[in-house]
């Protein structure tokens, strides 16, 4: 059986060399191993959490699509969406969310960071807090259980955000899967050694940190200029320069081979001017990125190509998110109405049902009757007035016995509109069944 792997990426920002190396490479690279299923989802409705902005969400959603695109993420292998493309994830949400304890999520660290944040400064702890953040971790859930995703690659400050899922999933299975395993266990995948870059000050690459190197923006241009920035330490061309510890080093390496590191370290070693080992920078990197930069402006230049590509992948997507989906409504009991089966005929009853009855009763004058009525309610035989409830129950027994026989005798009268052949096929037909 494939193991399912499933990634995504918020859009709010425009992707940096940083995210190329530490997040795109790597998974690309892993889409392409034998016995993988990889899915690939821009989270553009996380993306709503942290940004009110829809100009700045609606383009990045586009650079981001045309970033993995440009840089070899095989469509026709993998299942490549949008979150907001696949309306099962919000709906499996909402089922989720109802069985999902509140004290859950006030320990959700996204959740507890903001509330530490308004106390530290003073403020009402849920101040600026929106739903969305505080249920942010169930929507994470419901992206990995509609795909029943075994693998979630993720940094280390996404873990619990993983525990939580497999939580909800085992709650979901217990109340609803009738001992089976609905829902998969998604297991973390925290890649330790995966490379993250530092940024022009040394300190890891972040647009927070206004520290980053443009992946394609700026273009060729842009990608020198950010290199030129590189803080290094001021020792002269011709010096020995010692290369661990370096940014500009650990940027190198996360493009060169083993030898080119080796070569670049010698160099260095051997007075390389930090200008000269620049430019190399620079060289290594424009090689692999520069076609990936061509491929990326000419997706850029027909928003309409990508367009196609997300509509196919959300088929792909739907294809398995909606019976998923069907099965858990059906679980939890948002069931279609179905003809119910009609419940047998019990025969024996039925034929009871069809028979004439007798009647005995009571009347405010204190005295008894009876009265003969067919199964559809008409009154085929009336009695005359006994002083006793006995007398008249004597009378109903010998008529059930012997029928048109025992009507000369009886104390009775027909029934308005009854006449004979009527009332003696009702007196046979209760004498057969007295007798049977």
């Amino acid at each position: 059986m494939n193991q399912r792997v499933l990634t995504g990426i918020t859009t709010t920002g425009t992707l940096h060399l940083g995210n190329y190396v530490g997040a795109i490479r790597p998974a690309i690279a892993a889409s392409r191993e034998a016995g993988v299923e990889s899915f690939f989802f821009m989270a553009d409705y996380h993306a709503l959490i942290k940004c009110d902005e829809p100009e700045r969400i609606n383009r990045s959603r586009l650079e981001i699509a045309a970033v993995w695109l440009a840089a070899g993420l095989d469509t026709s292998r993998v299942t490549f969406y949008r979150q907001s493309d696949i309306p099962e994830i919000p709906e499996l949400t909402w089922l989720l969310t109802c069985i999902t304890s509140k004290g859950q999520m006030n320990r959700a660290h996204a959740y507890k960071g903001a509330v530490d944040a308004n106390l530290a400064a003073g403020e009402d702890p849920d101040a600026g807090i929106t739903m969305g953040l505080y249920s942010y971790p169930i929507l994470m859930a419901a992206d990995i259980l509609i795909f029943n995703a075994h693998r979630v690659p993720v940094g280390k400050d996404q873990v619990q955000h993983i525990e939580m899922a497999r939580d909800v999933a085992q709650r979901f299975n217990h109340q609803f899967g009738r001992n089976t395993e609905f829902f998969v266990l998604p297991e973390a995948n925290v890649e330790e050694d995966v490379a993250l870059l530092p940024g022009l000050d040394g300190r890891k690459m972040s647009k927070s940190y206004d520290n980053s190197i443009p992946l394609f923006e700026g273009g060729s241009k842009g990608l020198k200029e950010a290199i030129a920035r590189i803080v290094t330490d001021s020792r002269l061309p011709g010096e020995p320069k010692e290369p661990e510890g370096q940014a500009l080093v650990t940027i190198y390496d996360a493009f060169a081979t083993p030898q080119q590191r080796a070569d670049f370290r010698a160099a260095l070693r051997a007075g390389l001017a930090w200008g000269e080992a620049k430019q190399q920078l620079f060289e290594l990197i424009e090689a692999e990125i520069a076609p990936m930069r061509a491929r990326y402006d000419a997706l850029m230049a027909h928003p309409e190509r990508i367009e196609e590509i997300l509509q196919q992948g959300a088929e792909k997507a739907r294809a398995i998110a909606g019976p998923l989906l069907a099965r858990a409504r059906e679980a939890v009991g948002l069931r279609r109405f179905t003809a119910v089966a009609a419940p047998a005929v019990d025969t024996a009853k039925a034929a009871k049902a069809a028979l004439p009855m007798f009647k005995q009763y009571r009347e405010a004058d204190g005295q008894f009757y009876f009265k003969l009525v067919s199964a559809e309610g008409q009154v085929l035989l009336q009695s005359a007035a006994f002083a006793g409830g006995r007398d008249a129950g004597q009378w109903v027994s010998r008529l059930k016995r012997e029928g048109t026989a025992a009507l000369a005798e009886a104390p009775v009268q027909r029934g308005e509109g009854v006449d004979e052949a009527a009332l003696a096929a009702a007196l046979q037909a209760l004498a057969e069944a007295e007798a049977s």
